[in-house]
């Protein structure tokens, strides 16, 4: 499996038409009873198949998922990262799908939406069993079940519980109470009644299971099956032209106005710059220790796979600040030109992004002084953009320092470069 298929679990949203209402109202006897775990599974299994990717040299699976029908004709949905390879290297991977039977079917991925993990593939098998996509708005609590094929040990399901929408992310994804495991990415997560209400798509381990939205389901469905549909010759300019909409509606709007600052030891910083952020901090200091160190980290949750270690979507600040309690002026000289030299360059597939380029110098802002460096790189196949990260240390004291780091995945050059210059505007002295 692929490090995202191992750190991730998947569940998608699907419905059944006619399907008994989510929140049905009890008789004059009391609620009605909860269907059996085993019932569910006997209603919908039918409706699941496995997916594995081959590699075409070894004819060995290099990655499984699974997929769930939502048309007669043999159309399935499952996420993009199961299907990422084949789209990536087509001339190395081939994309198919096991029966019920065990009998392995080439099967073709025809639309994307890479943004929220999804794919459509055409298996050109016939499925008059499949779940019909469709709204659902399920209560914080209520009881669902998610089926894929975890660890290649065949179809399984899940129970959990449905809690909400997670806050802090720039699109939605459900938070699922349940064991998503590996394996099950694409998967189906749905009510007793077998609507959709989401794909399963990550996990953090302990219960803690993430899903795309049906909504998101329904729209890249409906695109499939809209008339005169066509499938795209080039995927890879699809995936481009999406991330480039999508780094331009999150970094669009980011550091303009009234950006929220917050004081740091002797510094002021910027801090939790859009509501999706989420900032978090602490401090090192002690009797013993000859300086005090204290930090901050903002970030979302949102991470937009490509492939393999190669993501877009990431906004991530660091401030460090120092403070000299009994270090001289050298000694303390140093330990802040070693910290401002760390490499925090993500690392990278050269088949996928280009070797980091950097350039530092001297730069003043609203009368601060400061050593700022820039690193570059490009996404080979993603042709406009780029990832950088932006390195500033203040200058000025002989005892106190500010390290800060902006770090930007997946963007335009021009939305690097009016990010970057804003941000030196928001990092000062106090």
């Amino acid at each position: 499996m692929t490090r995202r298929a191992t750190r991730v679990a998947l569940a998608l949203l699907v419905a059944a038409p006619a399907a008994t209402p989510l929140h049905a109202q009890a008789d004059s006897g009391g609620a009605l009873p909860r269907v059996a775990t085993a019932t569910v599974f006997a209603r919908y299994s039918d409706h699941i198949l496995k997916i594995q990717v081959m590699e075409t040299s070894s004819n060995a699976k290099a990655s499984i998922g699974t997929g769930f029908f939502v048309s007669g004709d043999g159309l399935m949905l499952t996420n993009y990262h199961v299907v990422a390879e084949r789209i990536q290297e087509p001339e190395n991977y081939r994309v198919e799908v096991v029966d019920r039977e065990g009998a392995a079917h080439v099967a073709e991925v025809v639309a994307v939406d890479v943004v929220h993990d999804l794919a459509v593939i055409r298996t050109g098998l016939a499925s008059p069993r499949h779940f019909t996509l469709g709204a659902v708005t399920p209560r914080q609590g209520d009881r669902l079940y998610s089926l894929g094929h975890p660890s290649d040990l065949g179809l399984s399901i899940v129970e959990g519980t449905y809690n909400g929408n997670l806050k802090h992310t720039l699109y939605p994804k459900i938070h699922f109470t349940g064991s998503i495991n590996p394996g099950m990415s694409g998967g189906p997560t749905i009510t007793e009644s077998g609507r959709v209400v989401g794909v399963n798509v990550s996990t953090m381990g302990e219960q803690r299971s993430f899903l795309v939205p049906e909504a998101q389901a329904t729209a890249l469905v409906g695109r499939v099956l809209a008339p005169g549909f066509t499938p795209s010759t080039d995927l890879l300019e699809d995936i481009t032209a999406q991330l480039t909409a999508y780094q331009q509606d999150y970094l669009g709007s980011l550091f303009e106005g009234d950006a929220t600052m917050v004081d740091m030891g002797a510094f002021r910083v910027v801090t939790e710059p859009a509501p999706v952020f989420r900032c978090w901090g602490g401090a090192e200091r002690g009797e013993e220790m000859l300086y005090e160190q204290l930090w901050q980290r903002c970030a979302t949750d949102d991470e937009v796979y490509i492939d393999g270690d190669q993501s877009s979507g990431v906004v991530r600040i660091v401030h460090e600040a120092l403070h000299s309690k009994g270090l001289n002026g050298p000694r303390f000289s140093v330990l802040y030109s070693q910290r401002f030299a760390d490499d925090n360059t993500p690392s990278g597939n050269e088949k996928h992004v280009t070797r980091w380029k950097c350039t530092t110098r001297n730069v003043a802002t609203a009368g601060t002084p400061m050593r700022a460096v820039l690193c570059l790189r490009a996404l080979r196949k993603m042709e406009g953009l780029y990832d950088a990260v932006l390195k500033v240390a203040l200058l000025g004291r002989p005892d106190d320092g500010l390290v800060s780091t902006l770090t930007l995945s997946g963007a335009s050059f021009a939305n690097i470069e009016r990010l970057t210059t804003r941000y030196l505007g928001l990092v000062a002295w106090r």
